[in-house]
């Protein structure tokens, strides 16, 4: 392989890394002020999920959360999926709104009004319960 082929694809791979990780599960928004806030104005079911790129925690509710959305279409048809950068806005205005203890916190929230939510829980039948929520919310 020439040198400049190897080069072309060390530099491409940090963006693919990043496409791949910040994209997170298809349908799901990457949180800017003002995102979820406007979703849930509108009334919508919304979950939010505070994570880091760094947390372990963080990484095994995306999986679930991904498994779930993959086995069940009802939770993208009712639900609104935001992730909130932990490092970008854990000690933002939302954070403090919500009163989010740590990364690794889902809360699922109707309009302005908090459903559920769950800290630390990794557990595919906990977290099912919430999505469940949801969507007799939606319903």
């Amino acid at each position: 392989m020439h040198r400049r082929h190897v080069l072309m694809l060390a530099a491409a791979l940090p963006a693919f890394a990043t496409t791949a990780t910040t994209a997170g599960a298809a349908g799901t928004i990457a949180y800017a002020p003002g995102v979820a806030e406007a979703a849930m104005d509108e009334g919508r079911i919304v979950l939010l999920t505070f994570k880091a790129s760094w947390c372990t925690t963080c990484a095994a509710q995306e999986r679930v959360l991904a498994k779930l959305r993959a086995d069940n279409a009802a939770y993208d048809a009712a639900i609104s999926f935001i992730d909130v950068d932990w490092d970008e806005f854990g000690d933002g205005d939302l954070s403090r709104s919500l009163r989010i203890p740590r990364r690794s916190t889902l809360v699922l929230m109707q309009g302005r009004r908090e459903l559920g939510r769950l800290v630390a829980e990794t557990g595919a039948d906990e977290i099912a319960a919430l999505l469940d929520l949801g969507v007799a919310a939606a319903a």
